[in-house]
């Protein structure tokens, strides 16, 4: 089989040992005979998996004791109007950062006074919104801590005067984060923690039920809390292959390991996308994420763009081509794509120069 390095967006790359455990418990689920794609979530065995679930988030970000983990179909994008529902009493701050953060913007409007307090719409998001001022009058800031689409990523926790929720949909587990800044942190789990079909909740337990409106069951991250994500059926096989990954994140030394090697791979990538004079990086190089880097042909080189996406793919490369509101390229560097991944992939490009110099 021909040896491929997936750059794909999302659904991310998964470790090689969590697919492989995961085509196992397909077949046999913990020694049941049952398959886990058949299995009943109530079943002790399963239990066991969504506790050890819960435990393995809390150990690798250092979750404090006054936080729990839930885990919720409907992705992030279900989250942007969950998110406002239980939090949004009178008025929020949001700061817009691409298409995902305006996403998340347009549902808060529909329960209070919602609006950007910054915004880097003006240069078509290639950057970070910065000296903008947090006001001490509304229920929480959002941030949405990277853009997949524009390759820009926040990696300090703020210091706010008011609650932060924050989006972390395609960098969670790729850094250390200090939890007790924020009041609540969510993404879906396709980017670094697992297939799609399922989102992540890290709550900061006594901030929930204090909004005056009702809240449907379904949308209460209470009634989640208190039934430990189990209030309807799960999306059991994502949270099967989550854990394995979560596993797998722990057998290479965890959050502060992974860290170190996306550190390293985004700095081969950048440096090579600086150094080669046919392409060029698309986002301030101040505010580049280490988990999406989106680069175009250099002014001069456009009309070779079809080509050298023909010569990638050839080569092995999947999921280069950019999204439509960038064009060019975009490399998804998440955490289960190696060092080996990119370094294939900076070869690609000075082989693609030397054939056009």
């Amino acid at each position: 089989m021909k040896k491929v390095h997936v750059f794909n967006a999302g659904p991310c790359l998964l470790p090689q040992q969590a697919l492989d455990n995961a085509i196992e418990a397909i077949k046999d689920f913990k020694g049941t005979g049952v398959s886990v794609l058949c299995i009943s979530h109530r079943t002790k065995e399963w239990d066991e998996v969504m506790d050890e679930t819960r435990a393995l988030w809390k150990e690798l970000l250092h979750i404090p004791e006054d936080y729990e983990v839930v885990f919720l179909g409907g992705g992030a994008s279900l989250q942007f109007l969950m998110v406002a529902m239980n939090y949004l009493e009178k008025k929020a701050a949001y700061l817009d950062t691409g298409v995902w953060a305006k996403k998340a913007l347009k549902e808060a409007k529909a329960f209070g006074d919602a609006y950007a307090i910054a915004s880097s719409a003006d240069k078509n998001y290639s950057y970070i919104p910065k000296g903008f001022e947090i006001p001490t009058d509304i229920d929480y800031l959002h941030i949405t801590t990277n853009n997949t689409i524009y390759g820009t990523e926040i990696r300090e926790d703020l210091d706010s005067p008011v609650p932060v929720i924050a989006d972390m949909s395609s960098d969670i587990l790729s850094r250390p984060v200090d939890v007790s800044k924020y009041e609540l942190i969510y993404g879906g789990v396709q980017k670094n923690a697992g297939p799609a079909g399922a989102a992540f909740v890290i709550i900061k337990k006594d901030t929930l039920g204090k909004v005056s409106r009702y809240i449907p069951t379904m949308l209460d991250y209470k009634v989640h809390v208190e039934k430990e994500s189990m209030f309807n059926t799960p999306p059991v096989f994502t949270i099967l292959v989550m854990n394995e990954t979560l596993k797998w994140l722990k057998s290479i030394g965890g959050v502060e390991a992974i860290d170190k090697i996306n550190e390293q791979k985004a700095q081969l990538l950048y440096d090579e996308i600086d150094r080669n004079p046919l392409f060029v990086g698309t986002a301030a190089k101040e505010d580049r994420s280490r988990m999406n880097v989106p680069f175009v042909m250099a002014p001069g080189y456009e009309d070779l763009q079809d080509e050298f996406l023909a010569f990638s793919k050839e080569k092995g490369m999947v999921g280069l081509k950019g999204h439509r509101s960038v064009g060019g390229f975009r490399a998804s560097l998440y955490n289960a794509c190696s060092v080996e991944d990119v370094q294939a992939l900076v070869d690609c490009m000075k082989e693609f120069e030397a054939l056009k110099k």
